[in-house]
């Protein structure tokens, strides 16, 4: 379940494909910058990978929450 706050949201699978996707390619860049000498493609692939760290983060959290719903909707159907 997602609730929107003003904007659209993701579901949790999604947030955690981004935040992999984002980490790998924040990696790749950070590389890059590395071997061609760019510190600024270098700290804007590590700014990448935390930020895919935080998608990913995100849509862990997300699934938890709605795990720990599911359990309590169930339990409340049993007391029924």
């Amino acid at each position: 379940m997602d609730w929107p706050i003003g904007r659209i949201t993701m579901g949790s699978g999604a947030d955690k494909i981004k935040g992999v996707a984002n980490q790998v390619g924040g990696k790749i860049k950070e590389g890059v910058g590395t071997a061609i000498g760019s510190e600024k493609m270098r700290v804007d692939g590590v700014a990448q990978q935390i930020k895919g760290k935080a998608q990913k983060t995100v849509g862990e959290a997300k699934e938890a929450v709605k795990d720990v719903a599911d359990k309590i909707s169930d339990k409340a159907h049993e007391n029924l």
